[in-house]
């Protein structure tokens, strides 16, 4: 899974991005065939607040994308993972739930 992270309006120190690729590596976990995640990082130029975009891209041209703006950029990317997070489950629920099972009739 390739990892990009993309800075506008402001430079993305070294501590955000171990923590953001921290947070983003986990991502796998709840679905499993994601091919690369993009995760853009936007402050105003007063930092009075910032948000975070996160867009997955997987196979069979799923995309997957969410956003949150707040005045903590750290605090946003936790409430952004969970968004996706929550996201990526409920695909992976529905995978899991249309798949035709080999069910015998009984005479």
């Amino acid at each position: 899974m390739n990892i990009q992270i993309i800075g506008k309006h402001l430079d993305v120190t070294d501590a955000m991005k171990t923590k953001i690729e921290e947070k983003i590596s986990k991502l796998p976990k709840y679905y499993n065939s994601l091919d690369d995640v993009e995760v853009i990082v936007e402050g105003n130029e007063g930092g009075a607040s910032s948000s975070v975009e996160v867009i997955a891209r997987a196979k069979h041209n799923r995309v997957f994308v969410a956003k949150q703006a707040g005045v903590d950029m750290y605090v946003c990317l936790d409430e952004v993972v969970k968004k996706i997070e929550r996201q990526l489950t409920k695909h992976k629920q529905k995978e899991r739930d249309n798949k035709h099972t080999g069910v015998t009739t009984e005479q």
